[in-house]
């Protein structure tokens, strides 16, 4: 039976691995922050352990030798510069600490989950073969997993066996703060137009699935995005609307409007030091283009977008049942 050390397990996407693994009968060892919420964690057949990316030592302690897989999901999605030291610690600092257990211990492969945007905005579509522009990127976030994959590719160099995903705009069950935020926007009336940029959409099951395909098929050094349908923003609120039964707006503001708009919420999370509903970064975000092709992902990964009515369906009965909604 072979052996995965997990982090990030008890977030959204990290749930879903391993519910995965589980399934196919992996032994996992999840790692979790002394704060986390391992209440999901405890109902399956999980070896919990406690520490930190950020704390070499407590990785050294806890990541057995000779491990067969390390997935390392853990990361840090910040939009809010105010936050940003922390995010390149953990996307950065962290990454590099687990990149160097990983070897110490000589796991027999590695499976890193990067994202979209450590490409960047691009005007076409993205492959893996698109030169990244996120190493200059304005937005941490982009800076700092573009930043964490060369933590990534430097360990590969040193003998490392990792395959690197890159999933774009996830969208599913276990979402409590990132794109299930959309069907409360909606349902509150908090949407005051429809911003208008256009991305990759993913299903949460599915990007899971691709994590353990990784490891079984994906080819050492090598990336590969993970998208599956390609919306604009607008439509996506309108299918939110739709599941919803509540109006959408159809104006879409012009970029100067929403740029003012972003930099006003951030002054004033300056004085209330609480993170705002929209910042410039949130905003850069859902006007610019990230849209890519996942066929290196089906061809090489059997992996299997889906539509984007069945992910936000799965999404919003998940929100129902959780009463988030």
């Amino acid at each position: 039976m072979s052996t995965a050390f997990v982090t990030g397990g008890t977030g959204f996407l990290g749930r879903h691995i391993i519910d995965n693994l589980v399934a196919d009968g992996w032994d996992v060892i999840a790692l979790h922050r002394s704060n986390s919420n391992i209440d999901h964690l405890r109902k399956i057949r999980v070896e919990l352990v406690e520490g930190t990316i950020t704390d070499l030592a407590s990785i050294e302690s806890v990541i057995p030798d000779a491990i067969d897989a390390v997935f390392h999901v853990a990361g840090n999605t910040n939009m809010w510069s105010l936050r940003n030291n922390q995010q390149t610690q953990d996307n950065v600092d962290g990454t590099r600490n687990v990149v160097t257990v990983a070897i110490e211990k000589k796991a027999k492969r590695f499976v890193y989950t990067s994202t979209i945007a450590a490409f960047g905005f691009n005007p076409g579509f993205i492959t893996e073969e698109t030169s990244s522009n996120s190493s200059e990127s304005w937005i941490n976030y982009f800076r700092s997993k573009w930043e964490a994959e060369q933590e990534v590719k430097s360990g590969i160099s040193r003998g490392l066996d990792a395959v690197m995903l890159n999933p774009s705009n996830i969208i599913g069950p276990y979402d409590y703060k990132n794109w299930s935020q959309m069907f409360l926007m909606v349902k509150q009336n908090k949407l005051p137009a429809l911003p208008s940029g256009e991305a990759s959409f993913c299903h949460a099951q599915e990007v899971g699935k691709a994590h353990i395909a990784a490891y079984h098929k994906g080819r050492s050094g090598h990336n590969y995005l993970l998208g599956g349908v390609d919306a604009t923003y607008s439509k996506v609120f309108h299918e939110i609307g739709k599941m919803l039964n509540r109006p959408v707006p159809d104006r879409i503001l012009p970029t100067w409007l929403m740029n003012v708009i972003g930099r006003f919420y951030l002054l004033v999370s300056y004085v209330t030091r609480k993170e705002p509903d929209l910042t410039p970064e949130k905003i850069a975000l859902t006007r610019g283009r990230l849209v890519c092709s996942s066929e290196k992902a089906i061809r090489e990964l059997n992996y299997k977008p889906v539509s984007l009515e069945v992910m936000l369906r799965d999404c919003y009965d998940w929100m129902v049942s959780e009463s988030l909604i």
